[in-house]
């Protein structure tokens, strides 16, 4: 729990800064060719808690959260949000439906409520802005039983 206080104060921090850099016309490029995607589970899926979820990327480094590098970014699942809704101007917030990988993670064992879920990954850059143009997974829907 404690670990979770002090992640989530890091988010909001560095939506802080995020909101001044992009104020000052930051947006980050992504290389030309750059892709995310979710490697496990397959879209279309049945699963069972706690539910793995691995990320893909390509054509881009993984740096975390506060590391700037060129080319290099980190993830935010997207569970159950449709990224036209965001800001991709803005630092992506942290929420239970916009989840943030800060420290370089490529993959998640996730505890999901029972139903019909849809996953997304969006890299963000040093600040948890979205690269331009954005680096956007397809969306895998999975139910969780």
């Amino acid at each position: 729990m404690k670990h979770d206080r002090i992640a989530a104060a890091a988010c909001a921090l560095a939506a802080l800064f995020a909101s001044a850099a992009v104020a000052d016309g930051h947006r980050s490029a992504a290389p030309e060719g750059a892709r995310a995607w979710i490697v496990l589970p397959e879209n279309g899926a049945t699963v069972s808690n706690p539910v793995t979820i691995v990320f893909g990327l390509e054509g881009m480094g993984i740096a975390p959260a506060n590391v700037e590098q060129d080319g290099t970014g980190h993830h935010h699942l997207l569970i159950n949000t449709d990224p036209a809704t965001l800001d991709m101007e803005q630092g992506l917030p942290a929420t239970d439906q916009i989840v943030h990988f800060g420290g370089g993670q490529t993959q998640v064992t996730k505890e999901l409520p029972a139903g019909t879920h849809t996953l997304q990954l969006l890299l963000g850059d040093w600040l948890h802005v979205p690269h331009d143009p954005p680096v956007l997974s397809e969306v895998v829907t999975i139910t969780v039983e």
